[in-house]
């Protein structure tokens, strides 16, 4: 099959997704794929430049399994929770697979906490890589029993908080926004691949469980009702004994936000008993919990058409225009607007993501470009301190796999027909 035909054919499953007017059809082996195919759409930057630095850049677990996210959903949307029909998962051989071929070189095994990676220390780092475990179990028996570990470590072993929210530390209950993006997602494609209808929903409450400590600063068990939070939506970065961060970091807002829009789009595609009486709920509330952390980050002031470091701070030198949580939640809207259009009107939140794509094209205040000709999106902060108030711009690796995962979900919803060039 031709590059053309073969994205003439994505293009159909995704409006298929969207008007739901037409059966799915079968997924598309990725291995006929070609980068040119999977980038046909500029957005006004050099995308392969920095896509090839989201590859090079990770060094840590937590960037290895962004890095592997960003992969799939670039290069294999139909594997992607955000295709058409991921389920039931195909086998792939990981040399058809970037995603996974990236992730086979990169997972450590190891046990507990470990398992997939040295966290050091974190329960949901290692578990950044569960997705891609599961999927290169199909062919290694080594990583399925690797995946399997991860999951009971975290659903049996790990520390809680008191309301039963999963920490993010392995020594100390700890709730962390980043845990978002780690955990639950893996929790829910191990769950949909295997069937196991109470562990999708024990991915489902535990957004929940983790929102109500790290938005309401509450311990209940129970979710409080929507936009009733002091903070307008936006969850507080880290809460806990060791390093309680109470700022509301946008990076930390990407993370849980698109941590949860994954978990969204594993249940509704999840091969679920049609008699699941949580399902509506979870799909009511994840929508609901998304858009407030987005209509948060709407609300909040930019700086040089940017999201600020940390959303609220127009005083400090804290607050900078920041490129990393700016483009993780852009990505967040745009996946939005083709799972649950009703919540997410293109007109509004398409428009809003697309204002912070162009800028990336652009060159800040001081004329330099955000985007440089290798490929280095800044100004980032910095990805091992959050607190530091210097702009970064050496290369960050989860601002490089942030806008890669903006650009994947921008491409996407051309193809589903939502968006625009």
């Amino acid at each position: 099959m031709s590059s053309a035909c073969f994205v003439v054919s994505l293009q159909l499953l995704y409006l298929f997704q969207v008007s739901n007017s037409f059966p799915l059809l079968h997924l598309i082996s990725v291995g006929i794929t070609t980068s040119s195919s999977l980038t046909p759409f500029d957005p006004g930057f050099n995308i392969s430049a920095v896509a090839a630095l989201a590859e090079s850049l990770p060094t840590h677990s937590w960037e290895f399994g962004t890095a592997t996210e960003a992969l799939l959903e670039l290069h294999s949307p139909l594997l992607s929770v955000f295709g058409p029909a991921p389920f039931p998962d195909a086998v792939y051989h990981p040399d058809s697979v970037p995603s996974l071929s990236y992730a086979a070189a990169n997972i450590v095994l190891g046990t507990g906490a470990n398992g997939l990676s040295d966290g050091a220390g974190a329960v949901g780092d290692p578990a950044s890589l569960g997705v891609a475990a599961v999927m290169l179990g199909k062919t290694n028996a080594s990583f399925a029993a690797a995946a399997k570990s991860e999951i009971d470590y975290i659903v049996d072993v790990a520390p809680r908080w008191v309301n039963g929210a999963i920490s993010q530390r392995a020594d100390v209950p700890e709730l962390w926004a980043d845990f978002m993006f780690m955990a639950p997602p893996f929790l829910a494609y191990y769950a949909a691949d295997s069937r196991n209808v109470s562990l999708l929903e024990i991915a489902y409450r535990q957004c929940g469980l983790q929102r109500e400590v790290l938005l309401f600063g509450s311990n209940s068990s129970t979710p409080s009702p929507l936009n009733s939070s002091p903070t307008n939506g936006l969850w507080h970065h880290i809460v806990g004994p060791q390093s309680a961060e109470p700022g509301l970091w946008s990076t930390g807002n990407g993370w849980a936000s698109m941590g949860m829009a994954r978990v969204l789009a594993t249940i509704l595609k999840a091969p679920a008993p049609p008699a699941t009486p949580w399902r509506a709920d979870a799909i009511a509330d994840l929508t609901g919990w998304i858009k407030e952390i987005v209509d948060g980050a709407r609300a909040a002031p930019l700086d040089g058409g940017l999201l600020r470091n940390y959303l609220n701070d127009t005083t400090t030198a804290h607050g900078f225009g920041e490129i990393s949580g700016s483009s993780m939640l852009a990505a967040v809207a745009y996946r939005m607007a083709i799972l649950a259009p009703e919540a997410f009107p293109a007109a509004t939140y398409v428009a809003w993501a697309d204002t912070i794509r162009v800028e990336l094209g652009k060159n800040d205040a001081a004329g330099n470009p955000h985007i440089t000709s290798e490929g280095i999106v800044t100004p980032a902060v910095n990805p091992l301190g959050w607190g530091d108030t210097a702009p970064w711009t050496a290369g960050s690796p989860e601002g490089n796999n942030f806008v890669v995962l903006m650009y994947a979900a921008w491409r996407d919803c051309i193809w589903a027909g939502v968006c625009t060039r």
